[in-house]
């Protein structure tokens, strides 16, 4: 079996690209390989500051030599695909130029309005690249770098969550339904349109994530102009499966995700979900989840009254099929025998 190095911007935090590299350090050691992960930040094996977002000095790329040495295979997530710290890239490129290694990519440049005029990823060893959905496979594509989608995968048969006590901590009284968005709020994840459908629905919107990238501002403004009761953030002691057990209805107004994990959390937490239907929503829908246009308040009503409801078990069956944590293992044993490594 092999050692394999995990290196990123960040790692064993919270954010989403952290969250993704553990599920594929889970289903590698299930594979019987060894896994540890490099990082700038966060609660990692080896520390490298240069490799951090905001990092004030350069990485050392001796000792960045020094520690990827270690391992057999490297696997770089999305350091090389936003280029939110071009000297921790350039390192990365130089270190790996001779060796193997697979680039994952959850997010590419030209996805970004603000971003559009940056470079993306380039092709300068032996690497093979890794998307997280067909739209970035074929993008990459078209600029010459050949890649294998592997989507995000989920625990299909989550913990159930804590339905009651969750109502309570927010202060939801009666019967009055929780439109949950389970998201931070930055433009492209159009808070706005879920606030409109809570109002439109008679809800409690929840807002779990905080504004970022200077959005203050403007979401305390559309909170203030909204008809409708706001709850925001997390209790104390609450987990998400207790989030999405309190909710009558997850929405996911969003843009442009790369990939959209909480689509897929709400349907193994058997819950409605209210879409806009954002490029890679498209490739997921497409396997026959039934969800709901942000305009459907007929549907979603009726959704909302019936937990019972046979097409929650259907994307259930989906969900299983498709994008099981159990299918990681196998799906990455042919993505690592491509390189050479079994």
């Amino acid at each position: 079996m092999a050692r394999v190095a995990i290196v990123s911007f960040r790692l064993g935090l919270t954010d989403g690209v952290s969250i993704e590299a553990d599920k594929w350090t889970e289903a590698l050691k299930t594979l019987g390989h060894e896994v540890f992960t490099v990082a700038g930040e966060g609660q990692v094996d080896f520390t490298v500051p240069g490799l951090a977002i905001n990092a004030a000095e350069h990485p050392d790329i001796d000792e960045l030599r020094r520690i990827l040495d270690k391992a057999d295979l490297v696997i770089v997530e999305n350091l090389a695909s936003l280029p939110l710290n071009l000297d921790a890239r350039d390192a990365i490129y130089e270190v790996l130029r001779d060796r193997v290694a697979i680039f994952r990519h959850h997010d590419l440049p030209w996805q970004r309005p603000h971003l559009i005029h940056l470079e993306g990823p380039s092709h300068l060893g032996p690497w093979a690249h890794v998307t997280i959905n067909d739209r970035s496979r074929t993008e990459l594509s078209q600029r010459g770098i050949v890649a294998t989608t592997i989507p995000n995968h989920f625990d299909c048969n989550p913990p159930v969550g804590r339905r009651e006590l969750m109502r309570q901590a927010i202060h939801v009284k009666g019967k009055s339904p929780i439109i949950l968005q389970p998201t931070r709020a930055i433009p492209r994840k159009n808070v706005t349109a879920g606030l409109r459908l809570s109002e439109r629905l008679g809800g409690i919107f929840w807002l779990l994530g905080k504004a970022e990238d200077g959005f203050g501002p403007n979401l305390e403004r559309l909170i203030n102009l909204s008809m409708t009761g706001v709850r925001r953030g997390l209790p104390p002691g609450a987990t998400m499966d207790d989030a999405y057990a309190g909710c009558d209805l997850v929405v996911m107004p969003s843009t442009w995700e790369g990939f959209g994990n909480p689509v897929i959390e709400a349907v193994t937490h058997r819950k409605p979900l209210a879409r806009y239907p954002y490029p890679v929503m498209e490739e997921i829908e497409a396997h026959g989840f039934h969800f709901f246009d942000l305009d459907d308040i007929d549907g979603i009503n009726e959704a909302m009254s019936d937990p019972y409801a046979e097409f929650l078990d259907k994307n259930v069956a989906i969900a299983k099929a498709n994008y099981d944590l159990s299918l990681l293992p196998a799906r990455l044993a042919t993505l690592l025998a491509s390189v050479g490594i079994l």
